[in-house]
């Protein structure tokens, strides 16, 4: 049986991709917010409020996880392609999933979110060159430097691993 906190696996990036996977990269963050909304397609109060995995945020928590992450990768991205190479600012992901809107609210107020931030932060991307994408900032925890095109794969993973948290559970329970 296949990890339910790695549906997809885990991430990994190898250096120095091509045009065809970073391509493909922009193209999972252009359709993310469409996939996502029909992997909630249909699922109940009771449903949305189900952990996907023992321990694990419930399917509501983990849509208003994906809003809150991509919008500060998207800023993090404005701030690569404006400064050299900030220092960004991290966020306690937990702590944010546990605030009475991440637990509560309905999520289509984040799936129209993730549409329009979406639509923006794709427009963006599409515009970028190799020299932009390989612009850094560093994340303060680490210490170290990731740059835009890293960050581009890696969001492209983020968005298809927690469509998969939901998708796999429906799978799992027959929804």
């Amino acid at each position: 049986m296949t990890d339910p906190r790695y549906p997809i696996g885990k991430f990994s990036f190898e250096d120095s991709p091509n045009q065809a996977q970073r391509d493909e990269w922009l193209n999972d963050i252009a359709t993310l917010p469409q996939k996502l909304r029909e992997a909630v397609a249909g699922l109940s109060e009771e449903q949305l409020d189900t952990p996907y995995r023992e321990g694990g945020w419930t399917l509501r928590q983990v849509v208003h996880h994906v809003a809150d992450s991509h919008m500060n990768s998207y800023i993090r991205f404005r701030l690569a392609l404006t400064e050299d190479a900030p220092t960004i600012k991290p966020y306690n992901e937990a702590a944010w999933a546990e605030l009475v809107d991440a637990y509560t609210l309905d999520i289509e107020t984040s799936l129209v979110l993730l549409g329009t931030l979406h639509k923006r932060w794709v427009t963006l991307l599409r515009s970028l060159s190799s020299s932009d994408l390989a612009r850094t900032f560093t994340h303060p925890e680490s210490g170290r430097e990731a740059s835009l095109e890293r960050n581009l794969a890696l969001y492209s993973w983020h968005g298809r691993h927690h469509t998969a948290h939901i998708t796999s559970l429906r799978e799992r329970n027959g929804w």
